[in-house]
């Protein structure tokens, strides 16, 4: 009967959790676990721990991002502060900073094509209105004395010119009769004008080629009239624009002088300068631009001192300032009729406003005409064929 309850007691050990039947492996198995669950947790902190870190260092680095730039924005507005307080310094003092200071001017624009135009004819009618008589201011009767009468020009004044060619027509009034002068009787008459020499050989020149090859006529073809001697373009369209009605630019130093101030052109050889003025202009206007351009530059646009306060075309000049702006003290300085002085034709035309020049030689003043004592002097030398 014993042994049944052995058995029994048997299958009751066996059927109990392992757990009970063996306590210290138990223990053993909930420590492990513990142990992986802590060290799931540890890892799980550490990764929190680390993307924290990493967040913080990712902010840290944008924060020091922004104060770099801005650091930098900073520096370059006080560069550029600096650079505008350098540029306010006047003669190495500088302005106080709550002066009122004028703005920069903004550059100008180039001059179209189309403004240039404008503006030169615009300068061209004003003009016309100013010197509405405007000339030529050598006296003559035909293309003869006025071709005689243009190379004398040359390094001297018109006055002088007029005051010199009386004697000269009364002596020898036609080519035939200047080619067949004695030199030195030629010389001795057109002595006041200055390299009288050199224009003495070139009037014998002219004359004798005009008597040979052209009938003792002027030709009235600028091809023709550049083949005598002493006669370039200024002095033939001088001649064709006087005395045969053929537009011509006249580009003396006057000339020159004022297109280059009133920047219709940068160019200094006079053909080139002929050549860009004409294109500005119809031809019909040529002649009479010359004449009004010539009058102003003898007048008013000096070449040392303009008059600019006195100027009827300031609003259209980009040189104005050049000269004297004060118009009581610009008004001094004007000359002939303007300033009430004699002009340099002893016989000027009917519409002209001002006095005539007298004789040479007369004794009244002779102050308007400026001569070139100095030139008479050197009269082997060659003259230059544009006349002040």
């Amino acid at each position: 009967m014993s042994a049944p309850r052995n058995s029994a007691v048997g299958e009751q050990g066996s059927a109990e959790p392992a757990e009970t039947a063996n306590p210290h492996k138990t223990i053993k198995r909930t420590k492990a676990a513990e142990g992986a669950e802590g060290a799931k947790g540890a890892d799980a902190a550490g990764a929190r721990k680390t993307a924290g870190a990493r967040k913080s260092v990712g902010a840290q680095s944008t924060t020091k991002a922004a104060k770099a730039a801005k650091t930098a924005k900073t520096a370059k507005a006080a560069k550029a502060a600096k650079a505008a307080e350098a540029a306010e310094t006047t003669d190495g003092a500088a302005q106080p900073a709550d002066a009122a200071r004028p703005r920069k001017a903004a550059a100008a624009r180039p001059e179209s094509r189309l403004a240039l135009v404008r503006r030169a004819r615009r300068i061209n009618r004003e003009l016309a209105e100013r010197y509405p008589y405007a000339h030529p201011e050598l006296d003559f009767e035909n293309p003869f004395q006025l071709l005689v009468a243009t190379v004398l020009s040359a390094q001297t004044t018109d006055l002088r010119v007029n005051q010199t060619t009386p004697a000269l027509f009364a002596a020898y009034p036609t080519p035939e009769d200047m080619a067949a002068a004695d030199p030195e009787a030629l010389e001795q008459l057109i002595r006041p004008t200055g390299f009288f020499r050199a224009k003495a050989k070139s009037l014998l020149g002219l004359s004798a080629a005009l008597r040979d090859r052209f009938g003792g006529e002027v030709p009235g073809r600028l091809e023709d009239l550049v083949t005598l001697p002493g006669v370039g373009r200024k002095t033939a369209n001088v001649v064709l624009g006087n005395a045969f009605g053929v537009p011509g630019l006249t580009v003396d130093t006057h000339f020159g002088r004022l297109v280059r101030r009133w920047k219709w052109t940068g160019q200094e050889d006079p053909e080139k300068v002929e050549a860009e003025i004409g294109a500005l202009f119809p031809k019909s206007e040529w002649t009479m631009l010359s004449h009004r351009i010539i009058f102003h530059g003898r007048r008013v646009c000096h070449a040392r001192k303009p008059a600019c306060g006195a100027c009827p075309i300031a609003p259209l000049c980009p040189s104005y300032g050049e000269g004297e702006t004060d118009p009581d003290k610009a008004k001094k300085l004007l000359k002939y009729e303007l300033g009430g002085q004699p002009g340099q034709r002893l016989r000027p035309p009917t519409d002209y406003p001002g006095r005539a020049a007298v004789p040479l030689g007369a004794t009244a003043s002779l102050e308007a005409a400026a001569p070139l004592e100095a030139a008479a002097s050197l009269g082997s030398a060659a003259p230059v064929e544009a006349a002040e």
